[in-house]
């Protein structure tokens, strides 16, 4: 099979799972009316989901680090299909918090091990890039897949989103058993050499930038509607329009940072981190006119830049342990959303206004880029280190 067949197998996957993350958060007043409770309560679902995601990804890399990496990743498809079209049929609310904790275990653990499976194809000058194609489908999702299921969720009731999202899943296990090459099982894999990313700091560092630096990003996300009516004064019906911005700079950050990763992988993390402070700052500025304010809505998604870096990143001082290491990003990334949301709503409740989340976002930012730099700093002194004669 080749390379391009292989990676866009692997990208619908990715593009069923940005849609089920996503598309629950513009749904949820048709699943507290059928549950018959609140908005808030509601809203569990995508806590659950969320836990689910930061147990999973570790949990699974572990347990399956003998397994051929094309049957993990149909395993874990599988996994998210059944568990939405589950959500789908659940008998009561309470059912259906436990079976969106299960579609998101799959979804750390995937996204490691598809960036694998892409970066060994694609060899040591395109990794970066290979990856970026597989992480297109959730950017993807963000422009088309999931404004859709939202529609299908209020429309046609969120028990068909689900399904729609579960059927999405199952073609995905279609599309990988017939696209992606059978490799075999790794003879030295075993989940202690797993766990030994565990015990690398630049593990934790990385992890570090991802969960506090791209909190960003997800406190102006979580408010962008209320912030756009309120402080830009735009009507409602135009903020559809402004996700689909959103959307299309995830997918302009996700092509561009790649192809600088490749290149020079630290300055690309450096300079994009510096973007992303600086977007955020002038986020707050521009928040309150129209015209800037959807401007710096598609700035502000171009901070996906930094995501497949950051990917690959993990890959490199992860070493032999490279699946749990690059599973955990996505655990990462899911407790900057946790983060981001907390902090940008705080900042919110003690009055400081809608697009206060940008600022809230650069002083994350400047954290994030701060753990970068102390990273840098320590892999530069092991190197003396191991240079230097005692």
């Amino acid at each position: 099979m080749t390379q391009r067949v292989a990676e866009f197998a692997l990208a619908i996957g990715s593009f069923a799972i940005g849609t089920g993350e996503f598309a629950a958060m513009g749904f949820l007043p048709s699943v507290a009316d059928g549950w018959q409770v609140s908005v808030p309560q509601a809203g569990h679902i995508i806590s659950a989901y969320a836990l689910g995601v930061v147990v999973g990804a570790p949990l699974i890399a572990v347990l399956g680090a003998r397994l051929p990496r094309r049957s993990l990743l149909l395993i874990l498809m599988a996994m998210f299909a059944l568990a939405n079209l589950a959500s789908a049929l659940a008998p009561s609310f309470g059912a259906l918090l436990g079976f969106r904790f299960l579609s998101g275990l799959p979804h750390g653990a995937y996204f490691g091990v598809a960036s694998l499976v892409a970066a060994d194809m694609a060899g040591p000058g395109g990794r970066a890039r290979a990856i970026g194609r597989v992480m297109l489908g959730i950017t993807i999702a963000t422009l088309v897949g999931t404004p859709a299921a939202t529609w299908a969720g209020q429309v046609l009731g969120w028990r068909m989103a689900f399904g729609a999202v579960g059927l999405l899943g199952a073609l995905s296990v279609a599309l990988v058993f017939a696209c992606v090459a059978h490799d075999p099982p790794h003879e030295d894999a075993s989940p202690l050499r797993e766990l030994g990313a565990l015990r690398k700091p630049q593990v934790w560092l990385t992890l570090g930038i991802a969960a506090i630096g791209f909190g960003g990003l997800f406190s102006v996300f979580s408010y962008i509607t209320p912030t756009l009516i309120n402080d830009a004064q735009l009507p409602p019906a135009s903020v559809p329009f402004a996700l689909c911005l959103f959307g299309a700079g995830m997918i302009t950050g996700n092509i561009i940072g790649p192809k600088f990763a490749d290149k020079a992988l630290l300055p690309t993390i450096f300079w994009s981190l510096l973007w992303n402070i600086g977007v955020l700052t002038l986020f707050y500025f521009g928040a309150r006119h129209q015209i800037s304010a959807l401007l710096f809505i598609f700035l502000v998604g171009t901070n996906f830049v930094t995501v497949p870096a950051l990917q690959t990143r993990l890959m490199d001082v992860g070493q032999e342990a490279q699946t749990l290491s690059a599973a955990l990003n996505h655990s990462a990334f899911n407790i900057a959303n946790a983060l981001g949301a907390w902090a940008g709503g705080a900042a919110i409740d003690a009055g400081f206004g809608w697009s206060s989340t940008g600022l809230v976002g650069s002083a994350l930012g400047v954290m994030g880029f701060g753990i970068f730099l102390i990273s840098v700093y320590a892999e530069r002194r092991s190197l003396i280190a191991q240079v230097s004669p005692a």
